[in-house]
């Protein structure tokens, strides 16, 4: 009997490894038929993608032809005319590299030119892969671990962006901002301003960093940014600082009203340097506050009743029950 039970036991466990093998194996067939379907989707999405931008460019080209078909030579002939291809080019986009061939033009006109729109003469990469990188930078990615995360994100494809041209493409980013931190603000005028303080995951330093934010609206709707700095959240001094760099660079009128958190440091530097600015507490930063000391079964009420108070018409209707 005891041997009986034995070879059972032992009869059980080998078909529940079998049956456990087959599972993996199910698993691993089904994994690898969706990768093949993600391959397929992925090439179908970049074959439709080069498809469209080739067509695009070429329906570009006929329309610039077209436009000047009338203009001609003393001999009849047409002074914008299709000229064959130019080489294939490689463009890195957020669907994959896609070649595509562009038209050449010939235009015999004196001073022009014929400028794709679409495809500018030196573009490598598309803008939203341009705007990708600087998110990968602030997520803490090295400049050496660029193109495998990128090749992680677009494919294969991914390449043409060496440690050398990220330190490139960064020079140039730092160029942009300094240019914009030091634009002429003389003819601005914002109604509006909205203070916070940002903080990012990336550890560049042992604090955790912080950018002070600053957004402003102009008197028909627009918003802008308006100033960018690393500083400290509740510090008045780092506000300060700010707020006395706009004026310096000719922000003159103060803006009608200021929102921001109640915590900031940016309410006694917005006393000293714009003094007649009124203050309102930004209604998200107080409506967090609120529900943060109320029971978890009252706070989806409590939120659309905070709600209808500040998106109220009036303040009549705002005191109403």
């Amino acid at each position: 009997m005891h041997n009986q039970a034995t070879v059972l036991s032992l009869k059980k466990e080998e078909a529940r490894t079998q049956e456990e093998a087959r599972t993996q194996e199910e698993a691993r067939t089904q994994e690898d038929a969706q990768e093949d379907a993600r391959s397929v989707l992925d090439e179908i999405v970049r074959r439709g993608a080069q498809q469209l931008l080739q067509k695009a460019i070429e329906d570009e080209v006929a329309a610039y032809i077209e436009r000047h078909r009338d203009q001609r030579d003393e001999h009849g002939h047409r002074l914008v005319v299709r000229n064959g291809r130019q080489p294939a080019r490689e463009i890195v986009t957020g669907a994959g590299p896609l070649v595509i061939e562009r038209p050449r033009v010939h235009d015999r006109r004196e001073g022009h030119h014929f400028t794709s729109s679409i495809l500018p003469r030196y573009l490598r990469r598309s803008p939203s892969l341009d705007a990708l990188i600087p998110v990968l930078y602030l997520k803490g990615v090295s400049t050496g671990d660029f193109s495998e995360a990128l090749t992680a994100i677009l494919g294969e494809g991914a390449s043409g962006l060496s440690p050398t041209n990220i330190v490139r493409l960064k020079e140039a980013w730092q160029a942009e901002f300094e240019a914009w931190s030091r634009r002429d603000l003389s003819q601005k005028h914002y109604v509006y301003l909205w203070a916070d303080g940002i903080y990012f995951n990336v550890r560049l330093t042992p604090e955790r960093p912080c950018m002070l934010v600053l957004m402003g609206a102009t008197a028909d709707g627009r918003k802008e940014l308006v100033g960018l700095l690393d500083g400290e959240r509740e510090s008045k001094l780092s506000w300060k600082e700010m707020l006395l760099d706009l004026k310096r660079r000719g922000l003159r009128k103060a803006p009608l009203l200021a929102i921001a958190d109640g915590a900031l440091g940016f309410w006694p530097a917005l006393e000293e340097v714009f003094p007649s600015t009124r203050h309102q507490r930004c209604w998200v930063h107080k409506t967090a506050n609120v529900l943060d000391k109320m029971p978890k079964s009252l706070q989806g009420v409590a939120k659309q009743k905070l709600k209808a108070i500040y998106q109220a018409p009036t303040r009549r209707e705002a005191h109403a029950p």
